[in-house]
């Protein structure tokens, strides 16, 4: 940019005859273009540098003290097995955990490690190590998506055309079959791999979550260990694995306001709230609204508003909000209880490995009931490698017996495990109860037991229409299990008693936004066709806004065609007045629903389809129409697929083949989308 100095240092001579003054006029011009560039340079350029940027926030560990070569890392601390996790959940990076941990067993030494904070280009270098081997446990989400964690290495290995030539590797992959694209990113990595030159050592495992998907780990471990030992010629070594990865450390005197009370990354972060807010740095959002939505019944639906106000949160029609919840109080409590431990002690648990990057399993120092509160999972049955480890406590040989047994890939084992365990939802609290011998340490309990992981659920509301504020749709989950003992979701139940105030205070939820590809069609003028019984109704809810919204400013035009199921009519037909005012306004164009127990025989979404099949093809085929699917993965979307592939065959004068072809271009399109769960 040209300052005033510039412009008078390249001005040209004035030329003999001409006065070497200015008029009053030329002064005040002069003056005032002077005036404007003096401003322009001081002012308007100080602004333009000066855009405010959203820095990440640091977390537990300084990101200067990472190492960002793992090859580095693995040469200092020794090691030779790495075992990469592309984890959405936890259970990946708890796989990965206990595949490094097994390595000891063999005379080995592994790492577990996050490709988001490594160089995963140097994955080549691996062939200096020797004996090296890369185990890579890889989740799939959504529609056949990697992890967000995962997201950059998937990347990398679809552009790179490294060699991987002397590279070892294996695959254990996680999914759900009920997913259209079963183990998509698992299947993905095994096979570029190989592509690139690296060696498989092992065959790829897949893991189910919609069937047992730790049976299908402890099976493929089981198998894969054996084989490392013979491609490697090393054998076992006998050693226990039951061995400490954390050091507790009690601290009887501490600063208060050093202590984690519920923060998942920085500390004081609650207090003091800064964007950009993600899954380390959530937004406390105050309930601005909490209502149940069915008239009837035994179950409760309940419609949430959280304020997002001043937080600089933006999402789109379909994304995800993410919230984290708390364990039940009397839960901890009891569990405090059986093992006679004073829940308020602050402590740390230290990772004995100096060089790891993950000092501790949660945030720390802390005290045992933040951490059983809002960091560790005591609802859901514990795995396999939990009942291994804390069998050796059990005072009563049977039990202990019992522990190790169902912790083993025998078939009697697994039997046992899948009838006393995952059948009958006994979580650890469950588990302690019936086995009074056993007498776990509490520290060794939560550095055993896997993290409190957030819970997603699709919006229910339109930025365009709600800036300020997400709604969020939700069945509270209750259940009684075999064993008699009523078990709750830890998400919707805490969620349920978020009243909009609480003694004087506003109660709020963490939570932060999960970007989806579940969208409206770019064209407002394309027809769309929703589907989506029960809670499925929720991401609609948003994209009817988003409709009625487009109308009122002159760009819609499309039709919008809803098929919700319920159970009856006067009962759980939920937001049936808003659904109601929207078909008289013209907004949705077509309104059916399903009401499935209101008569003799049940009646589902799918019926009403094939009873408008001509209606739908028309849509579908001749006005390139937008199919959205959401709810259940294992029996409605699945029904509903199947009940298209049957339209289009009918409809389209195809073969069963070719029906299923054209359904599969249109998902390839972007016009066929499903935002399931199992």
């Amino acid at each position: 940019m040209t300052t005033m100095a510039d412009a008078q240092m390249s001005s040209p001579p004035l030329e003999p005859g001409v006065k070497e003054y200015l008029s009053s006029v030329d002064v005040l011009l002069v003056t005032l273009i002077g005036g404007l560039v003096v401003y322009w340079v001081v002012f308007y350029k100080k602004r333009e540098e000066v855009v405010p940027e959203f820095k990440k926030l640091s977390v537990q560990a300084p990101s200067s003290s990472q190492e960002t070569s793992f090859i580095e890392k693995m040469k200092k601390t020794n090691k030779n097995i790495v075992v990469f996790y592309g984890s959405q959940t936890g259970t990946a990076e708890e796989f990965s955990n206990r595949l490094s941990k097994d390595a000891r067993r063999y005379g080995m030494k592994g790492m577990a490690a996050d490709p988001e904070e490594y160089d995963m280009s140097e994955l080549s270098r691996l062939t200096e190590i020797e004996n090296s081997l890369a185990i890579f446990c890889m989740a799939t989400y959504g529609e056949g998506d990697p992890t967000d964690n995962a997201q950059e290495f998937y990347e990398w290995l679809q552009e790179t055309n490294n060699s991987l030539d002397g590279v070892n590797f294996a695959v254990f992959a996680l999914g759900n079959k009920t997913y259209e694209h079963y183990n998509a990113t698992g299947k993905f990595v095994d096979k570029r791999l190989a592509e690139l030159g690296a060696s498989r050592i092992f065959d790829l495992g897949m893991g189910d979550d919609d069937g047992n998907l730790e049976e299908d780990f402890v099976s493929w471990r089981e198998q894969f260990w054996p084989a490392v030992s013979e491609y490697f010629g090393v054998e076992a070594t006998g050693e226990d694995c039951s061995i400490r990865q954390y050091e507790l450390v009690v601290h009887n005197d501490i600063d208060v306001n050093k202590v984690y009370t519920g923060e998942l990354a920085r500390l004081k972060s609650f207090e003091i709230q800064k964007p950009p807010f993600d899954s380390k740095n959530p937004f406390l959002a105050p309930v601005a609204t909490n209502r149940k939505l069915n008239k009837g019944g035994t179950r409760h639906l309940m419609h949430l508003e959280l304020d997002i106000s001043g937080s600089k949160i933006r999402y789109d029609s379909g994304d995800h909000v993410a919230v984290y919840p708390m364990n039940d109080t009397s839960m901890v409590n009891k569990l405090g209880e059986i093992l006679g431990s004073d829940l308020d002690t602050v402590i740390s648990l230290n990772n004995l490995d100096e060089e790891s990057n993950k000092k501790h399993p949660f945030p720390c120092p802390t005290t045992y009931r933040t951490a059983l509160t809002h960091y560790l999972d005591i609802s859901n049955p514990p795995r396999t490698n939990v009942l291994y480890e804390i069998a050796q406590y059990a005072t009563d040989p049977k039990d202990q017996e019992n522990l190790r047994k169902m912790a083993s890939s025998s078939a009697e084992g697994k039997a046992m495990y899948h009838s006393w365990v995952q059948e009958s939802r006994r979580n650890i609290v469950a588990i302690l109860e019936d086995m009074p011998s056993l007498q776990p340490p509490i520290d060794h309990l939560c550095e055993l037991l896997p993290r409190l992981q957030a819970r997603y659920y699709s919006i229910a509301s339109s930025a365009k229409v709600h800036p300020n504020s997400i709604h969020i749709c939700a069945v509270v989950v209750e259940y009684e299990t075999k064993t008699g003992r009523t078990n709750k979701g830890v998400a919707t139940n805490w969620l349920k008693n978020k009243v909009v105030t609480d003694n004087g205070n506003k109660s709020s939820v963490p939570m932060y936004v999960r970007k989806s590809q579940f969208r409206l069609p770019f064209k407002a003028t394309n027809p769309v066709i929703m589907i989506g019984p029960g809670t499925g109704i929720a991401p609609f809810m948003g994209f009817i806004q988003e409709r009625a919204w487009l109308k009122q400013k002159g760009k819609g035009g499309g039709e919008t065609v809803l098929y919700y199921g319920c159970r009856h009519q006067k009962e759980d037909f939920l937001y049936q007045e808003e659904l109601e005012e929207y078909e008289r306004s013209g907004v949705l164009t077509q309104l059916h629903v399903a009401f499935s127990r209101d008569q003799e025989h049940k009646v589902y979404v799918q019926h009403l389809l094939k009873q408008n099949k001509e209606n739908l093809w028309n849509l579908i085929d001749s006005q390139t129409a937008h199919i959205y699917i959401c709810g259940d993965a294992r029996n409605m979307a699945r029904d509903v697929q199947n009940t298209f592939f049957e339209i289009v065959e009918e409809m389209g004068g195809m073969t069963h083949n070719q029906a299923v072809d054209y359904i599969k271009k249109l998902m390839t399109k972007g016009r066929y989308s499903q935002d399931v769960w199992s």
